[in-house]
């Protein structure tokens, strides 16, 4: 990437707003009220609840969803198969979300999307296709007996689950659009709802196989070993790689240019056909023969679910590389430094960012020598500042990769009428946390040799001497309220930069007290 095509902003792109340090002040003022904040800080593992009537509604209506579809299957499986068939069922549940989530590490999909997409596969669309499976069995055996079961299995419950499984994705695309960008938000949400779905189908066909083997009294011998090793250990991803090939039409109908209403409707369209292709492919492996199965699992579903891996992490890589695009604007008028662009465009740079300021921010604290139980206290106090401090740079790097989103949309032709008020409101949240992020993010971005082209430091340091970002002694906290449940606030403090004219870069001086390296 060269210098020019960084620098160089497009036209049809709006200008980003100066930042003038006398005037810091009057700007951020504009930005709203808290209550009023569109961006709000992610923290991990943490799932917020809104207590909306639409949101209660949805989940009432789930759960609703999943009283019926367990009664069910209990129905047809006995109390003994289910428990047996829920124990077994749950195994892959967190692999996959795991994998998924990884996926989506560079701009997470808010909990709240995900769970309702999990819930829906795994209540609403297992309940449509158990029902709407059987009313369609049970009509084609009254005129054609033999046929029934086969075209059941690779006819209706091709056409019925995967539309069932794709409403959750358009649900998502439709009403969370400023949350559904591209193609990896769509994967993601195909692939929680297929493993919603994956879930509740498993325990179905574990419990049943568990009332087999009781029935020929062979324990677990069999039955429900093979089921178990087919369904949970050989072929997890199925559901989630069907229903995937429509989340990525979604993705890149919701990633493309305004205007394009054909291909909008017809990719997303293309995907769904081809997720039912697929899926009738593999229930109708067994009708192929004694190997049918085998042949068309290795030849057919793991090259292919190889390519859509590979086609999932490479949209990954290209939201990272959007961040060096867009980013670097910023950084000219004066909000970034020089080194961060291209350390949040990098993975690596961004863990590495997050844990250098929780082990600088930790080790900032030291015990008492001679008192243990002081001592205690204080590592206590230097386990929670590290975690705050960490979770600074987290939330930075999530609210910097928003910003870029939102410059990306905005470069498409797609900018919201508020743009301009949500630029101003990351960009305040960026102000808000940059005395920690900043330094932390520079030291990973020499760490990992992630300078900008013809970037030269302010003071070339000496061999063995601290450099201009040096970790030092933190900033000292202040005495207002902090939003991490009696944990020190690491936000605050005075601006670590001081004015420079528009064109300059800030970094002039080190974010901390000291004198540079001579």
């Amino acid at each position: 990437m060269s210098d020019g095509s960084v620098q160089r902003q497009r036209q049809d792109q709006p200008a980003v707003p100066v930042l003038q340090e006398q005037r810091v002040g009057e700007i951020l003022a504009a930005v709203p009220a808290r209550g009023q904040w569109r961006y709000r800080p992610r923290r991990v593992g943490l799932l917020r609840r809104h207590r909306t009537f639409r949101v209660v509604a949805v989940f009432t209506l789930l759960a609703l969803c999943g009283v019926v579809i367990l009664a069910l299957v209990r129905d047809q499986t006995g109390t003994e198969g289910f428990l047996v068939g829920l124990c077994l069922a749950v195994l892959p549940v967190p692999v996959l979300m795991t994998a998924f989530r990884w996926l989506d590490r560079v701009e997470p999909t808010p909990w709240r999307n995900l769970l309702f997409a999990f819930a829906w596969g795994a209540c609403a669309a297992a309940l449509i296709a158990i029902l709407a499976n059987s009313f369609a069995t049970r009509w084609i055996a009254d005129s054609d007996p033999g046929n029934a079961d086969t075209l059941g299995a690779t006819v209706i419950a091709p056409v019925v689950e995967e539309s069932a499984k794709a409403a959750a994705v358009l649900l998502l695309f439709l009403f969370r659009r400023r949350e559904f960008t591209g193609v990896v938000d769509g994967v993601v949400a195909a692939g929680f709802t297929a493993t919603g779905f994956a879930f509740t189908e498993n325990i179905l066909y574990l419990g049943n196989a568990f009332g087999e083997d009781q029935q020929a009294d062979s324990g677990f011998a069999s039955m429900t070993v093979v089921t178990f090793l087919v369904r949970a250990v050989m072929t997890p991803f199925a559901h989630p790689l069907f229903t995937v090939l429509t989340g990525i039409g979604l993705g890149i109908a919701a990633s493309g240019a305004p205007g394009r209403r054909t291909r909008r409707i017809a990719v997303p369209l293309l995907g769904l056909v081809l997720a039912m292709g697929m899926h009738a492919l593999w229930n109708g492996s067994a009708t192929f023969g004694r190997y049918g199965f085998y042949i068309v699992y290795g030849a057919f579903m793991v090259p292919v679910f190889g390519l859509v891996t590979w086609q999932v992490v490479r949209a990954r890589r290209k939201e990272l590389r959007s961040l060096a695009v867009e980013l670097p604007a910023y950084a000219e008028a004066g909000w970034l430094t020089p080194d961060e662009p291209r350390a949040l465009a990098s993975m690596r740079a961004r863990a590495l960012a997050r844990n250098a300021a929780r082990r600088r921010y930790a080790a900032s604290v030291s015990g008492h020598p001679y008192h243990p139980a002081y001592a205690t206290v204080r590592a206590k106090e230097a386990k929670e500042r590290g975690r705050a401090a960490a979770r600074a740079v987290a939330e930075y790097e999530a609210f910097a990769t928003s910003l870029a989103s939102l410059r990306r949309q905005a470069g498409r032709g797609r900018a919201d009428p508020d743009f301009a008020a949500r630029e101003l409101e990351l960009l305040h949240h960026l102000w808000q946390r940059r005395e920690i992020a900043g330094p932390a993010l520079a030291y990973a971005a020499r760490a990992t040799h992630r300078r900008p082209p013809g970037y030269t430091a302010a003071w070339p340091p000496r061999a063995g001497a601290p450099t201009p970002y040096a970790y030092g002694a933190p900033p000292p906290y202040t005495g207002s309220p902090s939003p991490y449940h009696g944990s020190p606030n690491p936000y605050l403090g005075p601006a670590p930069y001081p004015a420079q004219p528009h064109g300059r870069q800030p970094y002039t001086a080190p974010p901390y007290p000291g004198k540079p390296p001579t």
